[in-house]
């Protein structure tokens, strides 16, 4: 662990583990839901419950992590997450599946922020570069094999053993607790500011996901926004060095740099979810599926020394507006696939924008990371991951809601307008002092 290339793997397949907790569980929700005797619909939940507790406990460890150190929330954090998972393989009814969701979910959330802050924390220049092109690129490779890996112990085992994939996290636990740095500012968490961030985060986060999970979730979301957001306001305003730091969240780097990452993880999901449901209509079974998101585990494996190439040589805010038009291009031929029934475009497709994810990720960590102080590191990567994943709910919802609607082209073709935001965003962007 004293190496920044192996910390990187061994985070970044946490950060993989995390996101096949997703897709890895997509295309075993049929078994699940007759074996249980539920719903799709109520089956879908296990993913949007997930998904919720993922997003909204992402600041919580990012400012927990400034406290007391980035170790102890890290290695708790992959415990719940591997523990939640095992408890939802055995789950007896959907009641204590929902809940070992919550707390897997929960536990994920310390990854993807806190597996950025230790490597920040650890190294810089282009040592600090290339860990972070390593864990995007290592997260992208397992989560293009989440179907993959998904369809085959579904196979093998049924759909039990798809859930219990990341119990294998737990291996990672004793090499991170003696690399992890522990020590923090030793302040007192705002836990009014935390419950207010998770309330307004759970009303985002579920009304973005209403259009796959149902009415109900759009009424809860928009009661939790409405109420929580004027809440998370007057709080920033009382305690603006509450638990969302007034100087962080009113950081124009931060911000736009978050904004136009969210745009590649939301193109991502939603080729995650939409190339299954293209493939699912020619016939194909999960395994085949998973097959055919072959070559962008390849090009996820390979992608880390390009993530470092271009960081070194334009620098995280130029690498970041490459990534938002790789992202367009990705949906554009991944829609052409989609309508003229082409495994070969769907497949070009996934490739591109796993890229654009090896790309833009480690370039939001690099220009967030260098807009603060370290001791607000932990919470400004908290809240940008925040958005970051958010974007990957809007992905998966944008597709999951259009798709019986306008067909999964047609929704792909729609999502465009988000990485086109994003690249406009970082192209109007005031002059600012450069950031690498």
């Amino acid at each position: 662990m004293e190496s920044p290339t192996r910390s990187a793997v061994l985070l970044g397949l946490l950060f993989g583990l995390a996101g096949t907790s997703t897709s890895a569980v997509t295309v075993a929700l049929p078994e699940l839901t007759a074996d249980l005797g539920i719903s799709v619909a109520t089956g879908v939940w296990i993913i949007s419950g997930y998904t919720v507790a993922l997003a909204v406990a992402t600041p919580t460890h990012g400012r927990i992590a400034d406290m007391v150190g980035i170790r102890l929330p890290l290695c708790l954090g992959i415990a719940a997450m591997s523990l939640g998972a095992l408890a939802a393989a055995l789950a007896p009814n959907f009641a204590v599946l929902m809940i070992a969701r919550i707390v897997q979910g929960a536990g994920a959330a310390a990854v993807p922020v806190l597996a950025t802050a230790l490597i920040s924390a650890r190294w810089s220049g282009d040592q600090q570069g290339a860990a972070l092109g390593r864990i995007a690129g290592t997260s992208a490779t397992l989560s293009a094999l989440g179907p993959l890996l998904g369809g085959a112990l579904e196979a093998f085992g049924g759909w039990r053993w798809a859930l219990a994939l990341p119990v294998i996290g737990l291996l990672a636990i004793p090499p991170l607790w003696r690399a992890a740095p522990g020590g923090g500012t030793g302040e007192r968490i705002d836990k009014l500011g935390a419950t207010l961030v998770a309330v307004a985060a759970s009303g985002l986060v579920l009304l973005i996901q209403s259009p796959s999970a149902g009415q109900v979730a759009a009424v809860l979301g928009a009661v939790l926004l409405v109420v929580g957001v004027p809440a998370v306001v007057l709080r920033v305003r009382k305690r603006p060095d509450g638990f969302l730091p007034r100087a962080v969240i009113t950081n124009a780097v931060v911000l736009r740099s978050a904004f136009a990452a969210a745009a590649v993880p939301a193109s991502w999901f939603a080729l995650l979810l939409g190339v299954p449901l293209a493939a699912a209509s020619w016939g194909w079974t999960p395994l085949a599926t998973g097959v055919l998101l072959l070559p962008a585990a390849v090009v996820g494996f390979l992608s880390p020394p390009v993530a470092r190439w271009l960081l070194h040589r334009l620098g995280a805010h130029r690498a970041l507006t490459l990534a938002c038009p790789t992202a367009i291009v990705a949906l554009l031929v991944s829609a052409a696939g989609g309508a003229f029934d082409s495994p070969v475009l769907l497949a070009i497709g996934v490739a591109l924008v796993t890229v654009a994810f090896g790309v833009g990720h480690p370039a939001m960590i690099s220009s967030v990371g260098a807009a603060v102080g370290g001791e607000q590191r932990g919470v400004a990567l908290g809240i940008a991951t925040l958005v970051f994943l958010t974007g990957a709910s809007v992905g998966a919802a944008l597709v999951g809601g259009l798709a019986d609607v306008i067909g999964v082209p047609g929704a792909l073709i729609a999502l465009i307008a988000l990485p086109v935001a994003g690249v406009t965003t970082l192209l109007l962007r005031r002059r600012e002092p450069a950031t690498t």
